[in-house]
C-alpha cells in the first residue's frame, strides 16, 4: 500500500456482554474516542461493518427479554433498525428448532453488495439479500439428511452452547463458501450452499477413540476459528480444540499441524487466528491454557501472543507492553483483528474488558481501552483518504 493510500481512520467495532462500543484512532495512530454504549445490557455477539459500504453496519444482538435478532445501521451506529426478519428456523414436521443467539456475521462478495451471511447456536446458516433485513435459511445446509450426523445434537458442543462460525466467501468465487462448526467441523459448498462436504482430513480428534479399522473421522471435530487468506485464497488456517492447522489447496485437501511448532509449554490451544492482509506467510494467534478442566485464561496468567513469519513453522512469543504475571484472561476467537496499514495494526479484547492494541505487527502491545464489559467481538472499520 503506497503510504499516501493509508486509511485516515481506524475504528474498532467492540461487541461485548453487556452492549457495544467504537474505538477510534486517528491516522497517527493516537486515540480519538470511545464512543457508546450501544443497546447496552444485551450480548452483541458480532459487531460488523460492510466493506463494499463504509458506515453500514450490522450487530448480531441478545436480549433475554426479546430473543436473538439483527441490527443494521446505514450511519456507522448512529442509528440502528431492527431486521424485520430475523435468523429463524423453519419447521420440520411438528417440530421447529429455535435460536438461542446470532454468533457470526460475514458480508456476502463484493459483487454482490446485498448479501450477508449469518451463523447461529444451535448450529444454523441463513443469508439475506436485502442487507440484513430479512434473513432465510441456507436450506441445503440446514435441512440436510447428514447434517443432523455432522453437528450432533442442539444441547451437544460447547459449554454455551453449539455454534456456527467462520462463515467465508472466497473473494475470487461468490459460489464458494466454507463454514466452520464448534462442534462438527469445517465443511464447504462450491454452489453458494446448495450442496456441502467436510474439509477435515487431517485434524486431530484427541476427545474420541480412534476408529478400529485405523480410518480418520470426517466430522465431528471442533475447530474455533477457520481463515483464508483475502488474497491468496488457496491458504487456509484453523485454529482446533486440538491444535493449529494449514491448508493449501493448490497442494492437496490434508490439513498440517503447525501447532506442533509452537513451544511444547505454552501448547497449540486457543480461541482467535488472524492472517496478514497481504502475506499469507505470516499469522497470529492468542494461545491459552487448555490444560485440566480447560481453565480459558493465558497459559501461567502470563498473556502473549504468538506470531509465525513462515506459515507456521516457527513462532514468536510476544508479549511486551503485557503484564508480566497474574493476567488471568484470554481472547475469544472473534476478538483479534488486523488492519490494512504499511505497518500493520493487531488489536485484541481480553474477557476481562481491556482492549490491546500493536502498530507494528505485535512486537509491543498498548492498552487502548480498560473496564469495559467481557469482549465478544472485535472488528475493524477503515475509513480510506
Amino acid at each position: 500500500m503506497n503510504k499516501n493510500r493509508e486509511p485516515a481512520a481506524t475504528t474498532l467495532l467492540i461487541g461485548t456482554k453487556k452492549g457495544a462500543w467504537c474505538l477510534t484512532l486517528g491516522s497517527d495512530r493516537q486515540l480519538r474516542q470511545l464512543t457508546g454504549p450501544m443497546h447496552l445490557g444485551a450480548v452483541v455477539s458480532h459487531y460488523v461493518e460492510d466493506p463494499r459500504r463504509p458506515g453500514y453496519q450490522l450487530m448480531a444482538v441478545g436480549s433475554g427479554h426479546l430473543g436473538p435478532s439483527v441490527f443494521v445501521s446505514t450511519d456507522a451506529g448512529e442509528t440502528w433498525r431492527e431486521s424485520t426478519q430475523p435468523p429463524a428456523f423453519a419447521p420440520v414436521g411438528s417440530t421447529a428448532r429455535a435460536v438461542d443467539h446470532v454468533f457470526w456475521l460475514t458480508p456476502g462478495h463484493a459483487s454482490q453488495p446485498d448479501v450477508w451471511y449469518a451463523g447461529t447456536s444451535p448450529q444454523g446458516l441463513f443469508r439475506s439479500n436485502d442487507g440484513g433485513m430479512s434473513w432465510q435459511e441456507v436450506v441445503g445446509l440446514n435441512h440436510l439428511a447428514e447434517f443432523v450426523d455432522w453437528r450432533g445434537g442442539d444441547k451437544d458442543g460447547t459449554p454455551d452452547g453449539p455454534k456456527l462460525h467462520s462463515v467465508i466467501v472466497d473473494p475470487t468465487d461468490a459460489r464458494h463458501l466454507l463454514i466452520g462448526m464448534s462442534s462438527g467441523g469445517i465443511f464447504e459448498s462450491h454452489d453458494e450452499g446448495g450442496t456441502w462436504r467436510p474439509l477435515n482430513k487431517g485434524v486431530a480428534m484427541d476427545f474420541y477413540p480412534p476408529k478400529e479399522d485405523g480410518s480418520e473421522y470426517e466430522y465431528g471435530h471442533d475447530p474455533h476459528c477457520v481463515v483464508m487468506h483475502p488474497v491468496h485464497s488457496n491458504r487456509l488456517y484453523h485454529q482446533n480444540h486440538c491444535g493449529i492447522y494449514r491448508m493449501d489447496r493448490d497442494k492437496g485437501e490434508t490439513w498440517q499441524r503447525i501447532g506442533d511448532n509452537m513451544p511444547v509449554e505454552i501448547g497449540d490451544i486457543g480461541f482467535p487466528m488472524l492472517v496478514h492482509p497481504r502475506d499469507p506467510e505470516t499469522i497470529w494467534v492468542f494461545p491459552m491454557d487448555g490444560s485440566g478442566q480447560w481453565p480459558r485464561t493465558s497459559p501461567q496468567g502470563k498473556p502473549a501472543v504468538y506470531r509465525s513469519h513462515d506459515g507456521g513453522m516457527s513462532w514468536q512469543r510476544l508479549d511486551k507492553g503485557f503484564p508480566v504475571s497474574q493476567a488471568w484472561w484470554t481472547v475469544k476467537r472473534q476478538c483479534m483483528a488486523v488492519d490494512s496499514h504499511d505497518q500493520t495494526g493487531v488489536y485484541l479484547g481480553t474477557t476481562n474488558g481491556q482492549i490491546w492494541g500493536s502498530f507494528d505487527g505485535g512486537d509491543s502491545w498498548q492498552g487502548l481501552a480498560m473496564d469495559l464489559p467481557q469482549i465478544y467481538s472485535v472488528e475493524v472499520a477503515e475509513r480510506a483518504e
